[in-house]
């Protein structure tokens, strides 16, 4: 019988009770426990960066972390990011620069851009650059994505103002 542990984890704000096998996966916690699917499973080595969430505010790979590890801590995924229906800028500005394709590697893009415009409310191209550096994506040649970042950042600093 596999070890088990009880934790409880606010995931985007709401707070959450399992008893999970110690070696289940942040990711597999997210998408299998709690239905939320948002975050991708891509190369299950921390290599692409499809599963990046934030954990205490902190951009983590979810198929690195134990979902134990996670016990009294805060977890963001990508799902945190609209509201009511409503993409917020950075998600508007994907859409409006053409930053996606198929899509897989978007939320993990998401979640970067959303630590690192946080941190970084007036990068350059090269600074952007390097903060996706840690994200594949096999579609968009990035050029969208960095024009997303750019023009998200120049809105959330309009914005406030």
């Amino acid at each position: 019988m596999a070890d088990t542990r009880t934790i409880a984890v606010t995931i985007n704000g709401k707070p959450h009770t399992a008893t999970i096998e110690t070696r289940m996966t942040l990711v597999d916690f997210l998408r299998h426990e709690l239905k939320l699917t948002g975050t991708h499973v891509g190369c299950e080595h921390g290599v692409c960066g499809a599963c990046t969430v934030l954990v205490n505010g902190i951009s983590a790979r979810a198929c690195l972390m134990l979902a134990v590890q996670c016990d009294s801590q805060q977890v963001t995924t990508v799902e945190s990011l609209a509201t009511d229906g409503k993409l917020n800028v950075l998600q508007q500005a994907f859409q409006d620069n053409h930053g996606l394709q198929c899509g897989f590697c978007t939320p993990g893009m998401l979640m970067t851009l959303t630590e690192f415009l946080r941190d970084k409310p007036d990068p350059t191209v090269a600074e952007v650059r390097e903060a996706l550096s840690g994200n594949l994506c096999r579609c968009t040649g990035y050029q969208g994505i960095v024009d997303a970042a750019l023009d998200a950042a120049k809105k959330l600093r309009e914005g406030a103002r």
